[in-house]
């Protein structure tokens, strides 16, 4: 069972660490720091990727900013209650972590990849953009050991999103694609707008299990 859950929920991501570790929890007194990934795309942009790492893979009281970091783990969500509602975590929780020089950092080895198996728990919304462009947003519900699941929204554009609009809750679906970082200006009162940033996972193949 856990091998299976281990399975259907794989990302690799590699890139420039971007921030200091920054202490998050601890758990039988093992502790868990976030710290911010800065990946390339093939375009001039980037994607800033939250990871979570223990304190037992990788020397988490020095500063790395600048260094080059490949990791292995699983897209991982959690309900974090903000006053009135709930918002939803994402973060990659890392199982390997190696630094890297910049050769081993080329794009042929695809530094943003991520596999998900899992339910469709939310009916997907489809939409064109007023330049004409599909798109489709899907709520995936991925599996985890102990009876839990992870939330990851997902993104699909064109074909796929034509695809996943005809999907229906409860439908198992496999995805493959990459994590991207959107930021977005949200109204907190008439004049006070802040920028926050979502993370989701860009689909570039989408199909049925089942």
């Amino acid at each position: 069972m856990t091998e299976k859950t281990l399975n259907n929920n794989q990302v690799v991501v590699a890139g420039e660490i971007a921030s200091e570790f920054v202490f998050s929890h601890e758990i039988f007194g093992e502790g868990f720091y976030m710290v911010d990934l800065i990946v390339s795309r093939l375009s001039d942009a980037y994607d800033t990727i939250p990871l979570m790492v223990s304190d037992r893979l990788f020397d988490v009281n020095e500063s790395h900013i600048g260094e080059r970091i490949m990791a292995k783990g699983q897209f991982r969500s959690y309900n974090k209650h903000e006053e009135t509602r709930n918002r939803l975590i994402l973060s990659v929780f890392v199982r390997e972590i190696e630094t890297i020089d910049e050769d081993d950092a080329e794009e042929e080895n695809r530094p943003n990849q991520i596999y998900l198996d899992g339910y469709i728990c939310k009916a997907p919304v489809y939409r064109m953009t007023p330049l004409g462009r599909e798109i489709a947003d899907v709520l995936l519900a991925v599996n985890r050991a102990y009876g839990k699941s992870d939330y990851i929204p997902c993104i699909c554009w064109g074909r796929n999103a034509r695809f996943a609009g005809k999907l229906q809750v409860g439908e198992h679906v496999a995805i493959w694609g990459r994590i991207q970082s959107r930021e977005y200006q949200k109204r907190i009162d008439n004049d006070q707008v802040i920028s926050k940033v979502a993370y989701e996972v860009s689909v570039s193949k989408m199909e049925c299990l089942e």
